[in-house]
């Protein structure tokens, strides 16, 4: 899985409206400026969450970007799908659309293991979680394997 710059920033911008609160508003520069994200970028990437039902806009003086539901029902799933599209692909294809046939046979259940495992995480971890630095206690406890550290 390779988590693109496009549901990096995503993931970043909805953290910060979820760090804001239910009722504040943000405006894309100050959101863009607190996460280091080109500004024009950004605009694009909040259009797409607004059109995905994740965020609203106001405009005006006091207008700006919220999260159009609370921090804890929105997954990081969520967040990367309506940014990036499918969690897991394979050269663009969703897994249960391939197949293989010979010795390579075997590799859809892999591909659809895979696919299981990340929704999984990304599935159960909420922008609450995140925003708080309460990560759920599997997520943790995977993250402190030291393998889980290194690049092979």
């Amino acid at each position: 899985m390779r988590i693109s710059a496009r549901a990096d920033y995503a993931v970043r911008a909805a953290l910060e409206l979820a760090a804001a609160g239910d009722e504040a508003s943000l405006k894309a520069e100050a959101i863009a400026a607190a996460q280091g994200i080109p500004h024009k970028f950004l605009e694009g990437i909040l259009g797409d969450l607004r059109r995905g039902g994740l965020v609203v806009s106001q405009r005006g003086g006091k207008g700006g970007y919220r999260l159009a539901r609370p921090a804890g029902s929105i997954a990081i799933a969520d967040v990367i799908r309506v940014a990036d599209g499918p969690l897991v692909s394979v050269r663009g294809v969703r897994p249960p659309e391939l197949s293989y046939c010979g010795p390579a046979e075997s590799l859809l259940p892999l591909w659809i293991a895979v696919r299981a495992n990340v929704r999984k995480i990304l599935g159960e971890v909420t922008l609450a979680h995140v925003a708080a630095a309460k990560l759920p206690d599997e997520v943790l406890s995977l993250a402190e394997d030291p393998e889980a550290w290194t690049n092979p």
